[in-house]
């Protein structure tokens, strides 16, 4: 009950106060859809846009829009200058956001691909001089986080940030519970991203901090 009720307080009283209107419009319209969980909670939001105002990319990376709730955040954050390529398998659910990327008016900040992400990304690394300041959000299907990570090594600039949402699994922390009690369809994914974590912890190309709002968000820093 405890945990709960501090999960509950932490966005009443320091998100919703402060979250943008355009994004609780969203917010809202996608909290009916069947797959609502794969947004980006608000509080984890909240801190990606801090850490986007501190860094104030040119070029961002999205792996991962859903709706687009953190596509629209990290549109609102950045420099007016800065561009965002977004990429996602799911056109469907991006139309879902659209309009309210388009109401907020930053639709010329996004370059939105439909397509699936690691030959998207294969194709970005055509060009050898990495130019990305902020990998963001990297929110797809968390078995090729591996696969994702070593790609941004060579897409973002030394200095540069690569945050990945959904890193407790599930909403529920799966990542820190046994296997027996995770739900059989839980399981592959909860490895996977366990897996991902003890990668990262030995990469010492990155500096990472792993805090948990929301369903977790894996900060990494690229050092070299």
């Amino acid at each position: 009950m405890y945990i709960l009720g501090w999960m509950q307080y932490i966005p009443e009283t320091s998100v919703y106060p402060r979250e943008p209107e355009p994004l609780k419009e969203l917010r809202n319209a996608t909290a009916t859809h069947p797959s609502a969980v794969f947004g980006t909670s608000p509080d984890a939001g909240q801190l990606i846009g801090m850490l986007l105002k501190t860094v104030n990319p040119k070029k961002t990376i999205e792996v991962g829009v859903f709706t687009g709730y953190s596509l629209l955040l990290t549109a609102l954050s950045i420099p007016p200058y800065s561009k965002i390529v977004a990429v996602d398998m799911n056109g469907e659910t991006y139309e879902i956001g659209l309009p309210f990327i388009k109401k907020a008016g930053v639709e010329h900040k996004i370059d939105f691909i439909h397509s699936q992400a690691l030959p998207f990304l294969d194709k970005l690394l055509e060009d050898p001089t990495p130019s990305t300041n902020l990998g963001s959000a990297l929110d797809a299907d968390k078995g090729n986080y591996i696969n994702y990570h070593e790609r941004m090594m060579k897409l973002v600039k030394v200095g540069g940030l690569v945050l990945y949402d959904n890193t407790l699994w599930g909403g529920r922390g799966f990542v820190a519970k046994p296997e027996e009690s995770v739900p059989m369809g839980k399981r592959e994914v909860r490895k996977a991203t366990i897996e991902f974590k003890k990668l990262l912890t030995t990469d010492h190309r990155v500096e990472i901090s792993h805090v948990p709002s929301g369903d977790g968000v894996l900060i990494c820093k690229r050092v070299s």
